[in-house]
């Protein structure tokens, strides 16, 4: 439940470097998203990690805190339908595998797919990226 010193100072210097005032709750929250391997998680997946380790932050919060990393480039957010939206910890290039009957997301290394044929954009605009997310199931 309780973080040491060096765990929470991690977080908050992680917030720093990307331009974030370290509040409480982006200390807890970075402190738990950061604190392992890269990992995919959901608001609410956060949200009850987070209310289990003790710590009374709102839903809400979890979701304004989750953009704010993902616009400081702390996270990836990986849409996989209208009403799924996944924050992946791992920022670097590569593209997901999604297990829907689980809700699961696994990392793909950008090494081992291509994508061709990416169409020229609109005049004025620049493609930022492109994201592949491959629905797999159970055999």
């Amino acid at each position: 439940m309780g973080k040491t010193l060096r765990e929470k100072g991690k977080g908050t210097v992680k917030l720093r470097h990307a331009g974030l005032r370290p509040t409480r709750q982006r200390v807890e929250l970075a402190g738990l998203l950061f604190k392992s391997c890269d990992r995919h998680v959901t608001a609410e997946s956060l949200h009850d990690e987070v209310t289990g380790a003790g710590v009374k932050v709102s839903l809400a919060t979890v979701y304004n805190t989750l953009h704010q990393f993902t616009e400081a480039g702390l996270l990836r957010q990986v849409i996989v339908d209208a009403a799924r939206s996944y924050f992946d910890t791992n920022t670097g290039d590569h593209q997901h595998f999604f297990l829907e009957s689980e809700g699961m997301l696994i990392d793909i290394p950008g090494e081992t797919i291509a994508v061709a044929g990416v169409p020229a954009p609109p005049p004025g605009l620049s493609i930022d990226r492109v994201d592949v997310v491959v629905r797999v199931r159970r055999t």
